[in-house]
């Protein structure tokens, strides 16, 4: 199923009902349809964006299960499994398998600081459990584990089904140097989405189609209908949501976004808080922007 994932790679947010602080689950299995209406490439839930660090197992289990259902196998989903200890992931990624999942995603967590080989033994040990393709993710940024091109192609090599790389950490060299040793790399770095296609990416991992998903997934047609430069114009004017998206942290500025939308997500679960009201605007005004 490796190479059935390709291109657009959609991650939604966790919605939450603003009483009961429950996952809502009705505005979940909505935004899943929004996303595969508009001919994604693939549902990722349960990353960053879907505020997976903050759910415990009960609510982890019931948004993987509505994801993987509602998805109904129209596009591959991409489950994360990140977890703290290597047998709390094992068991994520064993219900996640037992669910339908296509493929996991699997960034290393840390609260001690993990040394190359307990990474290693950690990602081994995930894989050794499943029979699904793993995509390792690498974002310094959250997890505070930096796993270097050399320890990705490594790990890709001696693991058969640890067969992917998403790399966020926005130093567009490591994607092509990954994308020149034939290993299949995602962009997690909305701000370089042209020039990672350009230097050899598989695909793009955004949470963009959240809110404007039509014109995310437009951007990856024309550039494989080879109109560059259209896709290029296109997305300059996707590019200021986008960053305004990552300034403020994704859970909070898509909800942000969709609540703008009058998609109910509910605001992100503490200690995150909502973004200001001027912030609100912004997104607001930028996706009206793009979407004209």
């Amino acid at each position: 199923m490796t190479g059935s994932i390709a291109g657009i790679v959609a991650y939604p947010v966790t919605p939450f009902d603003a009483d009961s602080g429950k996952v809502a689950e009705g505005v979940l299995r909505g935004i899943v349809d929004r996303m595969v209406d508009a001919r994604v490439d693939a549902v990722a839930p349960l990353g960053s964006t879907g505020e997976s660090a903050y759910l415990d197992d009960q609510e982890w289990a019931a948004v993987a299960t509505i994801c993987v259902e509602q998805v109904d196998g129209r596009v591959p989903t991409v489950v994360g499994v990140s977890e703290l200890s290597t047998a709390g992931t094992i068991a994520r990624a064993r219900l996640a398998e037992r669910l339908g999942a296509t493929a996991l995603l699997m960034l290393p967590v840390a609260y001690w600081p993990l040394t190359e080989d307990e990474v290693r033994r950690h990602f081994t040990a995930v894989a050794e459990s499943v029979g699904l393709p793993i995509m390792a993710y690498n974002n310094p940024g959250t997890s505070g584990i930096d796993m270097t091109p050399k320890f990705l192609m490594e790990l890709v090599g001696a693991v058969d089904n640890i067969t992917m790389v998403k790399e966020s950490s926005g130093d567009i060299a490591r994607i092509a140097e990954l994308g020149e040793a034939g290993v299949p790399v995602f962009n997690g770095s909305n701000r370089l989405a042209l020039q990672a296609f350009a230097a050899g990416a598989t695909g793009w991992c955004t949470a963009a189609p959240g809110l404007v998903p039509e014109q995310v997934v437009e951007v990856w047609r024309l550039l494989t209908a080879g109109e560059t430069a259209s896709a290029t114009k296109l997305f300059e004017r996707l590019e200021p949501l986008l960053l305004a998206l990552g300034r403020g942290g994704l859970p909070r500025t898509v909800k942000a976004g969709l609540n703008s939308l009058g998609i109910e997500a509910g605001d992100p679960r503490p200690p995150l808080l909502p973004v200001d009201d001027d912030t609100r605007r912004t997104i607001a005004e930028l996706i009206a922007a793009v979407s004209r």
